[in-house]
């Protein structure tokens, strides 16, 4: 959105009050600033895409519904983070674990003997494999190390940020990061290492 006396973009803070006097097409530059980092971090969290899809609505429902209560007294978007991870962790909840293995069978098959279409599939294969360990491994760990997992290493929020969403220390921040680093990094190379005789 813009200005209509000088054409300039309008600051976010402006675009939220605009959105909280009813201005729906305020509220809708907000969701199309921020669509897909809500959805990013349902994704991470719930490793389905139709349920991902589903929470990303739901939360912007939730945001426009209680954006009347917005006082400004952080950034937008720590507060949207907010609205995000409460409802994710209230699904989480309700539903416990939902598993959803990639399946390696839907690779397409590679017609012919070549060489170099062989190699291309084992390639694609194992980046298949990793992949899926990668989910299933982030799925054993528990919840609040994937979703810091998922704020740091995947969305790229800063300390500062994670801190203000998750009411945490920025000390306990790095101590939870770190120790869900390290056992990511422990459960993939326990993986790998009894895998690799068999595979």
């Amino acid at each position: 959105m813009k200005r209509a006396e000088d054409n300039q973009p309008m600051e976010e803070n402006e675009v939220v009050k605009l959105a909280q006097q009813g201005d729906k097409e305020a509220f809708s530059v907000l969701v199309r600033n921020y669509q897909n980092k809500v959805f990013g971090l349902a994704i991470n969290i719930v490793r389905n895409h139709e349920t991902a899809d589903d929470l990303a609505q739901e939360i912007f429902i939730k945001a426009y519904q209680s954006l009347p209560r917005f006082r400004f007294q952080s950034e937008f978007s720590t507060w949207l983070y907010q609205i995000a991870i409460n409802h994710i962790r209230d699904h989480l909840r309700k539903h416990k674990k939902e598993k959803n293995d990639l399946r390696l069978d839907e690779i397409p098959e590679i017609s012919g003997e070549e060489k170099e279409a062989s190699e291309q599939l084992a390639n694609r294969q194992e980046e298949e494999y990793r992949k899926r360990l990668l989910r299933e491994k982030l799925e054993e760990m528990p919840e609040k190390y994937r979703l810091i997992l998922s704020l740091r290493d995947i969305q790229g929020l800063s300390y500062e940020e994670i801190s203000k969403m998750l009411k945490l220390s920025a000390g306990t921040v790095d101590s939870r990061l770190h120790r869900a680093r390290r056992l990511l990094r422990k459960k993939l190379a326990q993986a790998l290492g009894q895998e690799g005789g068999k595979r």
